[in-house]
């Protein structure tokens, strides 16, 4: 009776241990950053060496900070988005563009527009502080300083919709 009982528990363990793996590998993958990791920290200092439009009033207000390029496909297509975005939600959010690009670079692209604030820093030093591999690449900044969100925004499975900004700054 002992040596039986010993053997179920055995194959108990054994199908929760396969189980349990199982579990694991069907779960989505850990969102991938491209960066360090300041999600909960404070954020890195933010270097602008001009603006080309100088954002307003931040004070007790969440940052939202792009790093984009013109020549870059998926930076370029978020745009329209982040325009509507600087208009819904201007009670609660600052928008940053920030390109290593020259100023002569970014005034000479036609379209889209940027209607929120952007600037350059053409040696990218808040960009070397986060050691971004990949843009665009935004941050969530609270109005204490903390980034609160991170990473591509359109990474699937991880993306920064409407819906999780309004969560994030509490619009309602």
């Amino acid at each position: 009776m002992l040596q039986k009982t010993a053997i179920l528990c055995l194959m108990m363990l054994v199908f929760s241990v396969s189980e349990s793996n199982a579990q694991t590998h069907n779960q989505p993958a850990e969102k991938e950053i491209y960066a360090k990791n300041f999600i909960g920290k404070k954020a890195p200092e933010l270097k602008i060496e001009a603006w080309i439009k100088k954002p307003v009033s931040t004070e007790g207000k969440f940052i939202l900070i792009d790093f984009w390029a013109t020549w870059c496909g998926p930076c370029r297509r978020g745009i329209p988005e982040l325009n509507e975005w600087n208009k819904k939600y201007a009670d609660k959010l600052v928008i940053i563009g920030l390109s290593d690009e020259s100023k002569e670079k970014i005034l000479g692209m036609e379209s889209p527009t940027l209607e929120y604030a952007n600037g350059y820093d053409t040696q990218g030093y808040t960009k070397k502080q986060l050691e971004i591999r990949g843009i665009p690449h935004v941050l969530l900044i609270n109005p204490e300083g903390i980034v609160v969100w991170q990473g591509f925004p359109k990474l699937p499975g991880f993306e920064l919709t409407p819906e999780l900004l309004e969560d994030l700054i509490g619009w309602k």
